[in-house]
């Protein structure tokens, strides 16, 4: 097998489990005899130069941690194939040869950007929206969903203590899935996403059902941008008498500690990224299809469509 130099860079929004992901990709590399080459910043530290070369010491005690040790940066002009160019020059500069990114569908296509200009890319899930098609789950979705959970949780308590109806925002762009998830996991009233779209006129429809029906609250889980939660939430009180209040959990769903579930995820992604560079295969994605991890063409990967999450969503309407 020959020696590769392999960097490592994470890019976009940060996700938990991201460090135990570069953690698997620093070890398995350096345990198949491979020199491994932190990349910070992402693409724009690729195009600036912010690499060093590391060793194990350099993923000690990190697998616990949120965030990425090796820090995020957005850099639109990547899509310009003269930064690019830029990029290049530094990974042969260092003669790096191979690269594995984790991020999410913005990362994905800067990687195969790099692939259609003779970089052998490796891209893993990194992404609390689970908005990757070619994998059941990526790395960071299950600690966000658990933190929007526990959120969620705890608003309920007080949201019954005062009869009121909590209007919950969580993350995801434009999938669905943590509002889809959490809405299931916690019971709410209403959950609403692009998945799960609701009409207004149904949905006051439903709650003045749950008023009249005793039931004195609600909780009702929205996907970000589908609606301007002020407007939502005055249109609900006029229509139907429940005393609203919203809540937009933000960028603290984002953070904390992985799950072991994330972790695990991340260990197995990272090393089996490694073990395709070994394999000796150019340009792939990795995901997870029920436990089996599988790994697929970057262009297929990025071609494919998500699928719509119906077993849940059936599930969601029959426990309404």
């Amino acid at each position: 097998m020959k020696s590769l130099n392999i960097g490592v860079l994470t890019s976009g929004g940060d996700s938990p489990g991201m460090n135990a992901a570069i953690r698997a990709i620093v070890r398995a590399g350096i345990s198949y005899g491979h020199q491994m080459y932190a990349i910070y910043n992402g693409y724009r530290g690729l195009v600036s130069g912010q690499i060093e070369k590391v060793d194990r010491g350099f993923v000690s005690q990190i697998i616990n941690k949120g965030g990425t040790i090796l820090r995020s940066a957005r850099l639109p002009e990547f899509i310009d194939v003269n930064i690019r160019e830029e990029g290049v020059k530094q990974l042969k500069k260092f003669g790096i040869n191979a690269l594995v990114v984790i991020g999410g569908d913005g990362t994905y296509r800067g990687a195969k950007d790099l692939s259609d200009m003779g970089i052998n890319c490796i891209g893993l899930p990194g992404t609390i929206d689970n908005d990757i098609a070619c994998t059941d789950y990526t790395i960071g979705f299950d600690t966000c969903l658990n933190t929007i959970v526990n959120a969620v949780d705890k608003l309920r308590d007080t949201t019954f203590s005062h009869q009121r109806c909590s209007i919950i925002e969580v993350m995801g762009n434009r999938a669905g899935d943590l509002a889809i998830y959490a809405g299931l996991a916690c019971g709410a009233e209403l959950t609403i996403s692009g998945d799960n779209f609701m009409p207004l006129q149904e949905m006051i429809e439903r709650l003045k059902f749950q008023k009249a029906t005793s039931k004195n609250h609600a909780m009702v889980i929205v996907s970000e941008k589908l609606f301007d939660l002020q407007e939502l939430a005055r249109f609900i009180q006029q229509q139907t008498g429940f005393e609203v209040r919203t809540e937009v959990l933000g960028r603290i769903q984002r953070g904390g500690s992985p799950s072991a579930f994330d972790r695990i995820l991340a260990s197995r992604m990272g090393e089996y990224a490694v073990q395709c560079l070994n394999e000796g295969k150019t340009s792939r994605c990795i995901g997870v299809r029920g436990q089996q991890l599988v790994d697929f063409d970057i262009y297929e990967a990025l071609a494919m469509q998500r699928a719509k999450h119906t077993g849940i969503v059936n599930v969601i309407d029959r426990l309404k």
